[in-house]
């Protein structure tokens, strides 16, 4: 994937994300932080938060693959280059 993809791809990411961030009121790092440790298992009783909290990590851990991959490009690559500049019309 090229960068200007994964920039695009993690914007739309970012937007799912924010969604569920103002549903729980708490940031996607966070939460899978929270997730991942086990602090949460009480909510497996609910469905809709099972289900919610099954596509929030789904969603981040898709981020996370974009930045890294993001991440591992940008700094192998002069900057001045990767820009895409457009003509202002």
């Amino acid at each position: 994937m090229e960068i200007h993809e994964l920039v695009v791809e993690m914007k739309i990411l970012e937007r799912r994300l924010t969604l569920y961030e103002e549903k729980y009121g708490v940031l996607s790092e966070d939460f899978y932080a929270a997730l991942m440790s086990g602090k949460l298992a009480r909510y497996d009783a609910y469905d809709e938060t099972r289900a919610d909290f099954s596509r929030w990590k789904g969603i981040y851990e898709t981020w996370l693959r974009r930045k890294q991959a993001y991440t591992k490009q940008i700094q192998h690559r002069d900057l001045a280059e990767t820009l895409r500049v457009q003509p202002a019309y």
